[in-house]
C-alpha cells in the first residue's frame, strides 16, 4: 500500500521550530538550522514532531515549516513530515498538504483525544498509507496519546505493507526488541530515547530520532558511525557523553513542564551556539529564565559545544 522506499537508517533529528519573539516561525533561523544539521552528517530530517511543538503550531505556521524546510533542502536528505492530529479526518488533511509540499513521508500517531480500540488504530493506518501513496511511518508516544502501539500491531501493519518503519519513543526496551526480532526489511526501527541509543542500535535497530540532536548532531552522527562499525566501547563513550549533556532538559523541571523545560533547553542551547535568533518557546510554554540558561552553557561547555 505505500510506496516502497529504501529502508531509513541512521540519525534523524526531530526538527525544532524557531520563533520569533511574537511567536512567528523565525524563517531565517530555521534554514540556519537546517544548514547546521545537514553540515552535522544527518541522513534525513523529521518536522513536525514532538521537538518541533507541532501542537502549538496553526496550520499555517505547518506549511512555513515544512516550505522552508524542504525547499531549503532541496533534495539533499529525505525530510519526513508530521502529521499528528487527533482523528484521521485531520491527519488526512495535514497529509496532503505534506504531499504538495514534497515530503518524502508521513509520521503519525494513533489517534488521540477519542478512545480508541486496536482495530480503530489499524483503520487510522490503513487509511493514511491508502490514500497517500508515501511511506507513512508510526510515532509510538504513549505518554502524549496515551496508546501503546504493541509489536503484534505494528508487525501486522509491516508486512501488510501499510508502515515502513516506526519512532519507537515509548520507553519500553521489551516492545522496541519485540519489534526488532520479528521485522522483516525494509520496515525501519528507529529509537526516539536520546540516551540509550547505543544499546538500541546494539539490539539491531536502525537509527535515531534524537531532540538533542538539534543541539550536536555530530555527536549522534558519530555514535551511529561507531556502531555501525562494531567499535561498541566508542559508541558507549559518546553515549554518555551525549547523556551528561541531556541534563540540560532537566534545567528548568523544577518550575515549569517537562516540554517547556526539553524544549526550551533545546532552544536556549540553539541560541547559545549561535543557530538560533531567539530561544522563545510557543505559549502557554514556561521561558527559561537567565540563571537556567546560564546552566545550560556550563553542560554545552562541559560537552564541548562552546
Amino acid at each position: 500500500m505505500t510506496t516502497s522506499a529504501a529502508p531509513l537508517t541512521g540519525v534523524i533529528p526531530p526538527v525544532c521550530t524557531p520563533m520569533t519573539p511574537d511567536y512567528e516561525v523565525d524563517v531565517a533561523s530555521m534554514v540556519r538550522l537546517v544548514d547546521h544539521l545537514v553540515g552535522g552528517g544527518v541522513d534525513a530530517l523529521f518536522v513536525l514532531g514532538s521537538s518541533s511543538e507541532v501542537a502549538y503550531l496553526t496550520d499555517a505556521q505547518r506549511r512555513t515549516v515544512l516550505d522552508t524546510v524542504v525547499g531549503h533542502v532541496a533534495g539533499q536528505v529525505p525530510v519526513l513530515a508530521g502529521v499528528i492530529d487527533m482523528t484521521t479526518p485531520r491527519v488526512l488533511e495535514h497529509a496532503r498538504v505534506a504531499i504538495e509540499a514534497g515530503a518524502a513521508g508521513l509520521v503519525a500517531t494513533a489517534p488521540f483525544y477519542t478512545r480508541t480500540h486496536p482495530d480503530e488504530i489499524r483503520t487510522h493506518f490503513r487509511t493514511l498509507a491508502a490514500r497517500t501513496g508515501l511511506p507513512v511511518y508510526a510515532y509510538d508516544l504513549p505518554v502524549s496519546v496515551h496508546t501503546k502501539l504493541s509489536a503484534d500491531l505494528l508487525l501486522e501493519l509491516a508486512a501488510e505493507g501499510v508502515l515502513a518503519g516506526v519512532k519507537d519513543s515509548s520507553g519500553d526496551d521489551g516492545g522496541l526488541r519485540a519489534v526488532i526480532l520479528g521485522r522483516r526489511p525494509p520496515f525501519s526501527v528507529l529509537t526516539g530515547s536520546e540516551v540509550t541509543v547505543d544499546s538500541a542500535l546494539w539490539m539491531g535497530a536502525d537509527g535515531v530520532v534524537p531532540g538533542l540532536g538539534n543541539v550536536d548532531p555530530h555527536g549522534y552522527v558519530e555514535l551511529y558511525r561507531c556502531a555501525a562499525r562494531g567499535d561498541w566501547q566508542a559508541a558507549r563513550a559518546e553515549q554518555e557523553r551525549l547523556a551528561r549533556l541531556f541534563g540540560i532538559v532537566h534545567v528548568g523541571g523544577a518550575r515549569m513542564g517537562g516540554s517547556s523545560s526539553g524544549l526550551g533547553a533545546f532552544k536556549a542551547a540553539l541560541h547559545l551556539r549561535g543557530v538560533i535568533d531567539c530561544p522563545v518557546t510557543a505559549l502557554p510554554q514556561i521561558p527559561l529564565n537567565e540563571d537556567e540558561i546560564g546552566r545550560i552553557g556550563k553542560l554545552l561547555a562541559g560537552a564541548g559545544l562552546l
